[in-house]
């Protein structure tokens, strides 16, 4: 799984006519998408060690012992993207929590429903966004 795509489906969130942004309802659908999204990296993290230790072996061909040590320092690397995913998916429950998700940490307006589904962890509306990689892209 790429840890940069959140592969959990869902319904497309319909607000009703006159919903307050971030209203129960919103939060709940965010929470499970969040949620879900956790879980399956989790069970990612958990497969990669069952299937680490099943596939440690001690070839005696050099070329094998190193294709196998390529393949696992790979698949570590995937998972330390995942770790570090997951901890802003925890980041985001607890913004849930506070009230304080779905709202960018700069200038404070609504990051947006569809922007949310599309990177349930955003931070930053898309106006900020954009803004900071153009400053990111001069700095480099």
């Amino acid at each position: 799984m790429d840890p940069n795509q959140n592969d959990v489906s869902f319904t497309p969130y319909q607000p009703g006519e006159n919903e307050e942004y971030m209203s129960k309802d919103m939060v709940k659908h965010f929470r499970d998408i969040l949620e879900k999204w956790r879980s399956q990296l989790m069970a990612e993290v958990d497969r990669t060690v069952h299937h680490m230790q099943d596939e440690a072996a001690n070839f005696p061909d050099p070329n094998d012992r190193a294709t196998q040590e390529e393949e696992f320092t790979l698949e570590l690397r995937t998972r330390d993207r995942e770790r570090k995913l997951i901890k802003k998916i925890e980041e985001s429950l607890i913004d849930l929590d506070k009230g304080d998700y779905g709202f960018c940490e700069s200038c404070g307006v609504d990051i947006g429903i569809r922007r949310l589904e599309a990177r349930p962890t955003a931070t930053l509306c898309i106006d900020c966004k954009t803004l900071d990689e153009i400053r990111e892209k001069n700095r480099a």
